[in-house]
């Protein structure tokens, strides 16, 4: 099922992140073109329009790239990789739709798919972000974690999309990752938690050019994130973990609460 996973709040205390949705036609065509100059972009292969009530792995691959744009304000809330397409799926996409500037009708046809694709590069990284800028900084690349390789980079690609929906509503705003997997020596020998999601792919210190770390945190409520570390530290911390239960880090954890 495809429904807004959430703590049992729905809080809304800022409208700033909506001017988004403000974005006439050309401006979201001309930002496609921007994005997939950042790389070279290949297309999923999409075979179909996609709309509420179909569901097969195009729609995995649909929340994913939309995960992002979980929220339009504050809220403990993410889009399922559950391959329904439902109400909170149709939602992320009418919210990325206005975003880059689409109409926001929620149907995933050509002109959607195309943005789509263009924020995906050739080698399956996304358009912003590069395989290398995750590996972990002991030179182990995905290995040595808790899950394979194959996993730890499915995950961080999934992460990646949601970082993409960090950078747009930052206004394209460069991210800089200071930490995203770390083999489990590694992160041990950071003194991260030993369940860390950075042993998992599913994590990243970050760093936002332009913005505080507090202005970071309270654009990251907006997209699906599930563990957020204080705003007081020089980076924010991100990761997805309620959407990865069998990693054992089932509970929201907003360390500084919603802001």
């Amino acid at each position: 099922m495809d429904w807004a996973r959430h703590s049992g709040r729905s809080i809304d205390r800022r409208t700033v992140l909506k001017g988004a949705a403000a974005m006439t036609a050309a401006l979201g065509m001309a930002a496609a073109v921007e994005v997939g100059s950042a790389g070279t972009a290949t297309a999923y292969g999409w075979t179909r329009t996609l709309q509420q009530g179909v569901s097969g792995s195009d729609v995995v691959e649909l929340q994913i790239r939309v995960g992002g744009w979980a929220a339009s304000g504050a809220q403990q809330t993410y889009v399922a990789w559950d391959g329904e397409f439902g109400p909170a799926t149709a939602a992320a996409v009418q919210r990325f739709q206005s975003a880059y500037g689409l109409s926001a009708d929620g149907v995933v046809g050509p002109q959607t798919q195309g943005v789509l694709d263009s924020l995906e590069k050739s080698d399956g990284s996304t358009a912003h972000f590069a395989w290398s800028e995750f590996t972990s900084h002991d030179g182990s690349g995905f290995g040595g974690g808790k899950v394979g390789s194959t996993q730890v980079k499915e995950n961080v690609r999934r992460l990646m999309y949601k970082l993409e929906a960090v950078r747009k509503k930052a206004g394209n705003s460069s991210i800089t990752i200071n930490s995203g997997f770390r083999s489990t020596s590694y992160n041990a020998s950071v003194g991260g938690a030993s369940n860390s999601m950075h042993v998992y792919g599913d994590a990243a210190d970050i760093v936002v050019s332009g913005h505080t770390t507090l202005q970071v945190y309270r654009i990251a409520e907006t997209c699906g994130f599930s563990g957020l570390e204080a705003y007081t530290h020089s980076w924010q911390h991100v990761d997805s973990r309620v959407q990865y239960p069998s990693y054992g880090s089932g509970s929201w954890w907003w360390e500084s609460g919603v802001v």
